[in-house]
This record gives structure tokens, C-alpha cells and sequence, in this order.
């Protein structure tokens, strides 16, 4: 099985943008998290694959703190899905005839 990356943006408002990106590391698919204001990158904070629990507390509270003093800052979060191979047995890969 192979893995898909791809970047979402997230355009909320200060505790609710918070509360996204917890949802979003706890489901443990996101590599990569960008604040931006007005196009202009402020921070950057890689995420590494396989960390969990109090470990995103920094990043938690260092997002927190940018989104707290910045306005109208939008986050990207890289992340990535399973894709599932299809094999020569796939239906798709069947001649029709």
C-alpha cells in the first residue's frame, strides 16, 4: 500500500482553528503544518511520522501563540492517506468482452 500526500487549507478563527488542527494531528496523518498571513508565510512546523500525545504540545502552543497575535492567518497542513494498489485481479483491470 502506497500513500497519497497532498496540502489542505484550513481557514478558521483563532480557538476554532485550534481545535481543527488537534483533530487533524490526533488522526496522525499530517506531516506538515504552515501559518500563513495574507499570503506571506509566518511559521513553519514539521510533524514527524509516529510521534503522538504531549509531543504536539509545542507545536499546539506554538501555533497558538502565532494565531493569538496574528489576524486573518490561514493554516496548510500537508497530509497523507493510504492508496490502495490495484492488483491484476482488480475488477478494473479485467477485459470486458
Amino acid at each position: 500500500m502506497t500513500e497519497r500526500t497532498y496540502w489542505e487549507t484550513i481557514n478558521e478563527k483563532g480557538n476554532e482553528l485550534l481545535e481543527k488542527l488537534k483533530e487533524l494531528l490526533h488522526e496522525g496523518n499530517v506531516r506538515h503544518v504552515v501559518i500563513k498571513q495574507r499570503g506571506r508565510t509566518v511559521a513553519e512546523f514539521p510533524i514527524t511520522v509516529g510521534v503522538v500525545g504531549a509531543v504536539f504540545a509545542p507545536t499546539l502552543a506554538a501555533v497558538g501563540a502565532v494565531v493569538a497575535v496574528l489576524t486573518d492567518c490561514t493554516l496548510e497542513v500537508e497530509r497523507t492517506e493510504p492508496v490502495e494498489e490495484r492488483g491484476a485481479d482488480s475488477p478494473a483491470d479485467r477485459a470486458v468482452g
